[in-house]
C-alpha cells in the first residue's frame, strides 16, 4: 500500500505549481494533505478513481485537511470527539485492518501563544490514537508542526523554544512514541542528517537545505516491521513543505 502526506500550503495555489500533476504520477492508495486553506464549495480537484474526505475550518482561508483514498472506508470521523473540526485539523478513516489519520498539528505560533493549545491537543490526540489502537492497527500522517530531535532540524541550538522545538512539544512527541507508536521514517534513519519536510521561505533557506523535519508517518508499533519504505520527496516544489511518503504491507 503507498500513502503520501503533503502540506501544500493551500491546494489552489499549489494546482498552480503542478500538484494535480505530482498526484497522478504517485498514483498512491491515499493521498492525505494538510493546510488546504478552502471552504467545501472551493474544492475543485476530484481525480477519478477517488473517493475525497475534507475537513475545513470554519476561518476561511485557514487550516484544514483531506484525504483522495482508492477503498470506500468502513466510516468517517471528523475531529476528536467532537473537537478540533471548527480547525479543520483531524481527519480519521477506518478500514478493515487499521486507522488512516490525517492531522494538521497546531503551530505554537511567535510568542509560543498557543502553546498551552498545542500541548492539550496532543494529549487528546494520543489518547484517542490509544483507544483506536486497542481495536486495530492505527497510521497517522501529517504535519506535525514540531521536530522531534536536534537531528530533525538544520539549527537546532538557536530554535530552543521556538515554536516547533519547545521541550514541552518534543517531550509530548517523544511520549506518544512511548506509547506504542513509531516513526517510519526514523526507525529506518536513524542516523540520517540534513532530511528535512519544511523550508522557510526566508534567506533562500531551500536552496541551502535549512529545513526541518515536521511531517510525519507514525504508525502502531506492533505493525512497524511491515513498513517497507519511508520517504521524503524533498526535489517535489508547489509549498514551503514536501511530501512525505511509506509503503507498508497491510
Amino acid at each position: 500500500m503507498k500513502l503520501i502526506s503533503w502540506n501544500v500550503n493551500g491546494l489552489r495555489a499549489c494546482l498552480t505549481k503542478g500538484f494535480a500533476e505530482y498526484f497522478e504520477a504517485q498514483q498512491a492508495d491515499i493521498f492525505c494533505i494538510q493546510e488546504t486553506k478552502l471552504q467545501e464549495h472551493q474544492m475543485e480537484f476530484a481525480p477519478e478513481g477517488y473517493k475525497v474526505f475534507l475537513s475545513c475550518a470554519q476561518k476561511k482561508g485557514y487550516s484544514g485537511t483531506a484525504i483522495f483514498t482508492k477503498a470506500e472506508p468502513l466510516s468517517v470521523q471528523y475531529g476528536i470527539g467532537g473537537k478540533y473540526s471548527d480547525e479543520g485539523r483531524l481527519i480519521t478513516l477506518e478500514y478493515e485492518g487499521f486507522y488512516m489519520l490525517c492531522c494538521y498539528g497546531p503551530n505554537s505560533q511567535d510568542g509560543l501563544k498557543r502553546l498551552d493549545y498545542r500541548l492539550a491537543f496532543e494529549d487528546e490526540l494520543r489518547g484517542y490514537m490509544l483507544e483506536l489502537d486497542k481495536l486495530k492497527p492505527v497510521i497517522l500522517c501529517g504535519d506535525l508542526n514540531v521536530a522531534a530531535n536536534p537531528i530533525d532540524l538544520k539549527n537546532p541550538k538557536s530554535n530552543v523554544n521556538n515554536a516547533g522545538f519547545t521541550p514541552e512539544e518534543r517531550a509530548k512527541f517523544a511520549l506518544l512514541l512511548e506509547s506504542g507508536f513509531a516513526d517510519t521514517f526514523r526507525e529506518m534513519y536513524p542516523t540520517l542528517e540534513g532530511a528535512y519536510s519544511w523550508w522557510s521561505y526566508r534567506f533562500n533557506a531551500r536552496a541551502n537545505n535549512a529545513g526541518w523535519r515536521i511531517d510525519y508517518f507514525i504508525i502502531s508499533r506492533r505493525i512497524a516491521e511491515r513498513a517497507e519504505k519511508a520517504s521524503i520527496f524533498s526535489d517535489v516544489m508547489g509549498s514551503d513543505h514536501c511530501p512525505v511518503g511509506l509503503e507498508i504491507s497491510l
